[in-house]
């Protein structure tokens, strides 16, 4: 088992789950987080710290898609390990359907 994170982090990119995490799973995209599943030791402490509710255990169901993206991204993002402020436009798009479709960015982040 890992954790993943999901749509909800788009255009929000809170990290508070980045600021918990015992090994620094974390990896930046230019508006949202993604974690390595390679390297999650699936503890569990980044899941009741998002407050979008993003992150997910893989055993949800419905969750392939997310886990597939969260290691494709994870390999090519730079690594995160520090709070950062969220979006500005966090509070605007929290809980918004289909922001992968809309508004995903394959850019990295600046990482740090």
């Amino acid at each position: 088992m890992t954790y993943v994170v999901t749509d909800n982090c788009i255009a929000c990119k809170y990290t508070d789950c980045v600021e918990v995490c015992p090994v620094d799973c974390f990896y930046e995209g230019e508006n949202m987080l993604v974690i390595n599943p390679d390297e999650c030791i699936d503890c569990g402490v980044c899941e009741p710290e998002c407050p979008a509710e993003a992150i997910k255990p893989d055993t949800e169901p419905g969750l392939d898609s997310w886990l597939k993206l969260n290691a494709e991204y994870s390999v090519v993002w730079p690594n995160l390990s520090a709070r950062r402020d969220p979006l500005p436009e966090a509070k605007d798009y929290d809980g918004v359907d289909g922001k992968l479709a809309t508004l995903f960015s394959p850019k990295p982040g600046k990482g740090g």
